[in-house]
Formats: structure tokens, sequence, C-alpha cells
């Protein structure tokens, strides 16, 4: 699975306090941590007692962490560090988090430094547990964790698979891309929560024989880029996927296709419950007619050619802007080698689309492939604003800035 599309960036100002508590998963928070930073939040961390025995403090200083604290009785904590977290943080994310963890969390106990922060801290708190699936289904844990649940900690629950003791089962710790998009989406705005998007992306494929098919280089990175910055916004997301391979939260509901017909059902379907959507697939304007005889075309009968001919396929857009309801925002792609804007407002008329995005393509900085791209964004209230070559994540939050409606 990629996951390039998670890469964001722009939570400079934002700040997380990681706590790390005693389970071999311990040493995995550093990946996190790296992660945290790449985004430009500043990340502060404590390690319980415990935790410093599978992973050292100065591993998380010499990431970039700062301050890293172990003690309520460390001279470094000698300034109210159980308080700091309260006093600075956007967040609380405590990755692994052990049963003895959430039990203290909650009943309240706070015997040590990271407990003593957590009780004080009135913000948003993140929990991923990881243990021995005995700890994790034993009765108390389970209440722990509905209490915890209950009272607003936002739970990352843990994975099934094999354990360090050779035990197999649910506790291991979840997967690092859930808990980073999850700590991600508790530091963004909730500009669209309560609202449906529906996102298409990825080629399509127009067979003609078992074997060959009509398509084109898109890998569903910007499509992809902007599923994940409307549901790290607060959406509900449905994305329809040709056939490309990403990594999505749980949460958004994925529909795979093939063919642009395909295609043009899920999206109809989604349509029409949707508040948003945005078509940046790139789906195939002709399909090649298939191969009568079935099975794979030999090309021993192929004479100097094979019999290829072409039809078209159902526009997608133009069938959703045709039913489009009041209230409802379409926002399609166009990807141009030439004559760019001209382009782009035709195609926003004639679809009926309230936005639309063109990109030039045949670059290698830009366009298909490219993890960058640039843009002119052009809307049907007669606003257009151009964006310079960017990173595809960052593309994807100006795309909302510029659709989303107050």
């Amino acid at each position: 699975m990629q996951v390039s599309h998670l890469d964001f960036t722009g939570y400079g100002g934002r700040r997380v306090h990681l706590g790390v508590t005693g389970s071999v998963a311990a040493y995995k928070a550093l990946s996190l941590l790296r992660r945290v930073l790449a985004t430009g939040a500043s990340v502060s961390v404590s390690l319980t007692e415990a935790a410093a025995r599978f992973v050292t403090p100065l591993s998380f200083e010499a990431l970039g962490a700062d301050p890293v604290t172990t003690s309520l009785f460390d001279p470094a904590s000698a300034n109210f560090a159980h308080l700091a977290p309260a006093q600075t943080a956007d967040l609380l994310a405590i990755v692994p988090a052990t049963a003895n963890t959430l039990a203290k969390l909650a009943h309240g106990l706070a015997d040590d430094l990271l407990s003593c922060q957590a009780l004080a801290f009135d913000g948003p708190i993140l929990c991923a547990p990881a243990m021995n699936p005995r700890l994790w289904a034993a009765a108390a844990t389970q209440d722990n964790w509905k209490t915890l649940l209950n009272r607003g900690v936002i739970g990352v629950a843990p994975d099934c698979g094999s354990m360090a003791c050779g035990e197999s089962g649910q506790g291991r710790l979840a997967d690092e891309n859930a808990i980073f998009t999850t700590l991600l989406r508790a530091l963004s705005p909730k500009d669209l929560a309560g609202k449906h998007v529906l996102v298409s992306l990825g080629p399509t494929r127009e067979y003609f024989d078992a074997a060959r098919f009509w398509s084109n280089p898109s890998t569903g990175r910007m499509g992809a880029c902007v599923a994940m910055a409307a549901w790290l916004r607060g959406a509900e997301v449905t994305v329809v996927a040709g056939p490309v391979s990403w990594w999505f939260p749980e949460e958004v509901r994925v529909i795979g296709v093939t063919s642009a017909a395909q295609m043009h059902e899920a999206c109809l379907e989604v349509w029409p419950s949707s508040d948003y959507g945005v078509m940046a697939a790139a789906v195939a304007d002709f399909s090649p007619i298939p191969f009568e005889g079935g099975g794979k075309f030999k090309k021993e009968a192929a004479g100097e050619r094979p019999p290829l001919e072409f039809t078209p396929t159902r526009d997608i857009l133009a069938a959703m802007g045709g039913v489009k309801k009041p209230g409802q925002y379409l926002i399609g792609f166009c990807a141009e080698t030439d004559n760019l804007v001209d382009n782009a407002r035709g195609k926003l008329t004639r679809k009926r689309c309230d936005a639309i995005i063109a990109n030039p393509i045949g670059r290698s900085d830009a366009g298909f492939a490219a993890p960058s791209n640039e843009a002119v964004a052009l809307d049907a209230d007669g606003r257009q604003e151009t964006w310079g070559n960017i990173p595809k994540t960052d593309m994807a939050m100006k795309i909302w800035d510029f659709s989303i409606r107050s």
C-alpha cells in the first residue's frame, strides 16, 4: 500500500505531547515521532520508567523531541513538568499505552509524571494500546477502555497478530498509519464535519482481450491526497478507486472498480447522498471493442495490425452535473498539454461543475505519477487562483480551502 498521500505539512504552530509507556512496542514511537515532526508540528515526550527500559530518552532527543522527561523528580521536571502539556500542547498522544496505563487513566491515578500530565490535560487525548492478548481481553481492561472512550478519549484499538511472547491475538500496536492519521485528524480543522465527500481516483482500464487494455499513467495520488485531506478535516469520505493501491483509514469507504462503466455506475450511485463530489480519476474517454473471439487475441492472427475499434465511454462528470441538486458542490479536474485555462473554463461550463482544477501534463514534475503538481483553480463564480509546483498533499488542502463554503 502506498502512503505518500499521508505526508501532510502545514501543522506548524501545533504541538503534540507524546507519552510512551512500558511495552515492547515502545520503539515504534520513534518512527511516529519522526512523522509528526515532518508535518511541522513540535513534539515533547514523556517516558515512563518502564518505557525507558525499552528505549532511551536520548533516542527521542536525537530525533528532535524537546523536552524529553521521564520522572517527576528529574531536574528537568522541576518547573512543573507535570502541568506543561496542559499549558502548551494541542494533543496528548499515549503510544503505546499499556494495560496499567489504561487503568491509571480510567481511575484518575497520578503516581508518575505521565499519569499526572494526563490527569491535568483538558485537551484531546489519544490512546493506542499495546499488550498481550490476555491482558487486552481481561474484563478490567475492557471496562477501562470503554470508560475512556465514553469519556471522549480518541482510541486506536490494537491489531490482531503474532506477539513478541509467541502468542497470537488482539493486542499488538495498531498500524502506524492508523495512529498517525488519527493524530493528524485531531489536530486538523473540522470545517468538513457532517459532510459526505465522494472522491474518484486513479485510471480506468478498458480491456480489449483477456491480456490487454487501454489506460493511462494515472497513479491516483492526487485523488488519494484529496480524500485524505477531506477525512482529516472531519468529512465522511467515500472513494471510488480504479486499479491502484492506496492505504485509507477504516472509516473511509473504498469502492474498487476497473472500467469506466463500473466507475460511472459507482459514482452515480453514491452521488445523490453526497455533499461534495471530487472527480480526480483519469477516466478513459474511449474503450476498445472487445475481441470477438474471447480469451487472448493472438498476434499471428493480426496480419499487419490488430482489429482495434473504439467506442466512447459514458461521461461521469457530465452525468453528475446533470443530476446535481441544490446544495451539492461538484469539483472536476482538467489535465491538458495546451491552452490549460481556456480548456478548463469550457469544461467547467459544459459539465455544470462548481469548480475545476486544471493541471498541466506531459512533464515529469507535475501531473500523472508526480509527487507534486501545479494548477489553476476556477469556479463558477469567476474566481481564479494559480498554484505553483507544490506537493500534492499541500494542493489537496488548497483545493478544500478554495471549495469549502461557509
